[in-house]
């Protein structure tokens, strides 16, 4: 399943314009008259007949704030010569300025989103049930979303309490205002109440100014039964994605609005990293695979642009309607690290968007720009609140917990905690594999804020594993198991070695004298004690980055019966809690079950 498919958990307690370098462009050639780009008419008795309509989007914001760390705050970019360099990028107070800087000069702009924006977010947003989040894109000018597999988290009422407002029905107002809810309309037109089957929010939502309409429609992926808790999606019934937005393209249609923009929280994988990457070469669309294709490819031609996200990649594609004619499909990354800046050329004599002439450019969240001074105010109130949880403890140590090393004690006794984790998931777990990557930082022994030697509060779980990645459970036979260990020191990894961190039941020998795949003595790993039999199949808990593929483990994108749980700082935390007390704290791990050769 993609990295991105990551639901279920959630942190939850009691208590986007100037653009950086190169811009990722596609255009459709423009056969149009010459006045086609003349904008509002001034100067003119009428309007003319076409009108440029700026569509800003983003996707996949999952309560990122602050400024995103490590890889989740970069993007690459590749340059002229064909090198790549990465950018640092994300946060909301550098997003709303660009965003803001981006609407100058174009008086008909329209802000829309491809869902999850909310869950799966940093500790500021996740502690409140992402009312922060929701306060921050009213704050962007965000006009619509639609939502996405993370938006049910919690369940269809909190959905529809994040859309209307209200406090918390367990944990209450955080401040001394009522939660408000979005000032924009979330679009939910496949999710339906199983019993009314109704949609559960508005399927579309029309934007207008003054004689120019475009309608939107808002649909999640599908398949959000399979990646997201039973009790997020009780009640609900998720329809296919072709079928619903046909279906309301012509209820639009009938009320008059020929220009159409479907939101779709489902993506697609383009064959390179670069958000500049030109995915239309050698032709329309080459460049892109995944469910996002087969969906454009088949929604109607009265749809004239799919803005989409869900894999958290990014690209600025055209992919063939049912016609045979080129359509403009995008997605700006994640965590507001990108936006994507569209125009829609709209002629006022059919009411349709003139598609020939749309073009459409990813721009980067650079963090070189002013910060928008009300999006850092709004971080320093969720901060100040935060506080009380970060201080919790959560466990105790007996030492320090080094994160250094080929195998460090850290990312060992996160492999051992998304284990035990796994195994209450699902007792046919067999073992777990955590990216030294996602491995931030250690814990240390001596007190930090006095809250004395040895223990381990939440904040510093928090510093350790920042990523809000979900922990996976996925079958794979045991060939391919052992393709995974050989995909550390081979392939895309066989220059700077990726190590896994294993769970303390499987071991082997590394032989870093050796090169690529030979590496790892494939006749050394030992599951249980145990030969890894070829033909067995072996259920494997991993993080959601890892389960997508993440870090060049292509094979560990290929997992099969996928099950997804709770967050990772949250089985960090559980396993803490439960294997250590102030009178017995936990002894680090020894980082001996891989033995190196060097």
């Amino acid at each position: 399943m993609p990295a991105t498919s990551r639901p279920s958990g959630r942190r939850t307690f009691a208590l986007l314009a100037s653009a950086a370098g190169l811009a990722t462009a596609a255009a459709l050639a423009s056969a149009l008259p010459a006045d086609a780009h003349s904008g509002s008419g001034h100067g003119h008795q009428h309007p003319s007949r076409y009108q440029d309509v700026q569509l800003l989007s983003f996707n996949d914001l999952h309560g990122n704030l602050e400024p995103p760390s490590g890889s989740s705050g970069r993007v690459t970019e590749t340059e002229a010569d064909g090198t790549t360099k990465t950018i640092d990028a994300g946060g909301v107070e550098y997003l709303a300025t660009h965003l803001r800087e981006a609407r100058e000069g174009h008086p008909y702009s329209v802000t829309a989103a491809g869902g999850d924006m909310v869950g799966a977010s940093p500790l500021i947003s996740g502690l409140f049930h992402d009312e922060p989040t929701v306060e921050a894109l009213n704050k962007l000018g965000l006009d619509v979303t639609t939502v996405g597999n993370h938006e049910f988290d919690e369940g269809a009422k909190e959905l529809a309490r994040l859309q209307n407002g209200g406090c918390h029905p367990t944990d209450g107002c955080y401040t001394d205002k009522r939660f408000k809810g979005a000032d924009f309309p979330y679009l939910a037109a496949n999710v339906l109440d199983e019993k009314t089957r109704e949609p559960i929010l508005k399927p579309y939502w029309v934007w207008q100014k003054k004689d120019v309409r475009i309608g939107f429609i808002g649909v999640t992926l599908e398949g959000t039964p399979g990646i997201v808790s039973a009790d997020g999606v009780k009640g609900l019934t998720f329809k296919d994605e072709v079928e619903t937005i046909n279906k309301y393209a012509k209820v639009l249609q009938r009320q008059g609005v020929q220009s159409i923009v479907a939101l779709v929280h489902e993506g697609g994988f383009p064959s390179s990293s670069s958000y500049n990457y030109d995915c239309d070469s050698p032709g329309a669309g080459d460049g892109i695979s995944g469910p996002i294709v087969d969906i454009a490819k088949n929604v109607t031609p009265a749809v004239d642009a799919l803005v989409t996200g869900h894999t958290h990649a990014a690209y600025v594609c055209t992919v063939d309607d049912p016609a045979g004619n080129p359509r403009m499909v995008t997605s700006a990354a994640s965590f507001g690290r990108l936006y994507t800046d569209t125009t829609l050329t709209y002629d006022r004599r059919t009411g349709d968007i003139a598609r020939t002439a749309v073009k459409s450019a990813n721009h980067v969240v650079t963090r070189d720009v002013a910060k928008a001074p009300d999006m850092t105010q709004l971080i320093s109130k969720w901060n100040t609140l935060a506080a009380p949880i970060g201080n919790r403890p959560i466990g105790w140590i007996s030492a320090d917990v080094s994160s250094t090393g080929t195998e460090s004690p850290m990312g060992d006794l996160i492999a051992d905690a998304q284990f035990a984790y796994g195994k209450e998931l699902d007792p046919e777990t067999d073992l777990a594999l955590m990216n030294p990557g996602g491995v931030r930082a250690g814990l240390t022994y001596a007190a930090k804020a006095g809250e004395g030697d040895g223990v381990v509060t939440y904040a510093e779980g928090f510093t350790v594993q920042p990523f809000a990645n979900t922990v996976n459970l996925q079958n794979f036979t045991g060939a391919q198991l052992i393709q995974v260990l050989k995909e550390q020191v081979s392939g895309s990894n066989a220059a700077a070695p990726k190590i896994l961190q294993p769970s303390a039941n499987l071991t082997y020998t590394l032989d870093l004298t050796k090169t690529g795949a030979d590496r790892v003595v494939s006749d050394s790993i030992r599951l249980d004690g145990k030969a890894v039999d070829p033909a067995a199949v072996y259920r494997v808990a991993t993080n959601s980055f890892l389960a997508g593929g993440g870090d060049g483990f292509t094979t560990l994108g290929l997992g099969t019966d996928d099950l997804v749980g709770t967050d990772d700082l949250a089985a960090l935390a559980q396993y803490l809690t439960a294997h250590s007390s102030a009178a017995s704290p936990l002894t680090p791990p020894a980082a001996n079950r891989i033995t190196i050769v060097q």
